[in-house]
């Protein structure tokens, strides 16, 4: 069993990169996204070389590199070139990533930088996720301070970008960063201390949460149970319908999922997912619980009629 796997996002100018630093800092294993989408692209690749013959050498740099101004302009204003290139390197950047996940120490916490993956769905692929927020005009403050962007290209740069709903839909922890860089490393630290560590020890033996220390803000109940679900969903290999009453109580997350007739939940899978077997619960079907120590649930998994 692999150790925990967690999505780390946020909007350009957030803050994200210094979380990701902090928590290399603290023991956490981090795997750069955007480290890794240059590197398949590196001179002497199969990528760079697929890169040139479906592009020309007009994106090759004198030195070798990928001109990726170049490359930039023809493939944003040409959806049809868009796929091609992503057709070319999500692949390479895909199993990179695995294999860079795969080689993490089960006794490390795996943490993924990952800047898209709010705008590619990809919550359920991690045990947690957090993302990083920072109000819009601090961020466009902070890119034409520290990186030099003109104000206008600041603000198309994040208009571009999820928005702000949309990353707290997907997120299981919301790091402010509107603060000073000493806030964010404090929230960062207690984070991994708190959330982070003692997660990553339930999951290693299979060990449910216990009741909750603190009663979770409005709309948390709904917002996490579709987090869990599509955890679940990406487990058992399909989708899970909400079944039955979801809702906060007994100090835990409450709530009952609906899989396919006939089908027997898969206990190995799921307590990989965080989601270990709950034993002597007297609620109908297959009980599991939650690794995650801030806000433990119990789910009930049922086959269709």
């Amino acid at each position: 069993m692999s150790g925990l796997r967690v999505g780390l996002s946020g909007g350009i100018g957030s803050g994200k990169s210094s979380v990701a630093a902090q928590l290399r800092e603290l023991g956490a294993v981090i795997v750069d996204a955007d480290r890794i989408a240059r590197e398949v692209v590196a001179p002497g690749t199969d990528g760079l070389a697929a890169v040139i013959d479906r592009f020309g050498a007009a994106v090759r740099a004198p030195d070798g590199t990928l001109d990726r101004a170049a490359l930039a302009g023809i493939v944003f204003a040409d959806p049809g070139a868009l796929r091609d290139l992503e057709a070319i390197t999500h692949p390479l950047i895909f199993a990179e990533t695995d294999r860079q996940l795969a080689a993490v120490p089960e006794d490390k916490i795996a943490v993924h930088d990952m800047p898209l993956l709010v705008e590619k769905q990809m919550s359920a692929a991690y045990h947690l996720v957090i993302v990083v927020l920072a109000d819009a005009e601090v961020r466009v403050r902070r890119l034409v301070e520290h990186r030099g962007l003109a104000e206008a290209d600041a603000r198309a740069r994040i208009r571009a970008q999820a928005d702000d709903g949309a990353r707290r839909a997907a997120a299981d922890v919301l790091l402010d960063n509107d603060g000073s860089p000493a806030d964010l490393e404090a929230a960062t630290t207690q984070l991994y201390a708190a959330r982070l560590l003692p997660f990553a020890a339930n999951l290693r033996t299979t060990t449910c949460a216990t009741q909750a220390r603190t009663v979770p803000p409005p709309g948390f109940a709904a917002a996490q149970a579709r987090r869990i679900a599509a955890r679940v969903a990406r487990a058992v290999g399909e989708p899970c319908a909400a079944s039955g009453t979801t809702g906060w109580s007994a100090g835990r997350l409450q709530l009952e999922l609906r899989i396919g007739a006939g089908r027997s939940p898969d206990v190995r899978a799921l307590g990989a997912a965080g989601f270990p077997r709950c034993r002597n619960d007297a609620r109908p079907g297959v009980v599991f619980g939650n690794c995650d120590p801030l806000w433990p649930s119990r789910i009930g998994l049922v086959a269709a009629d």
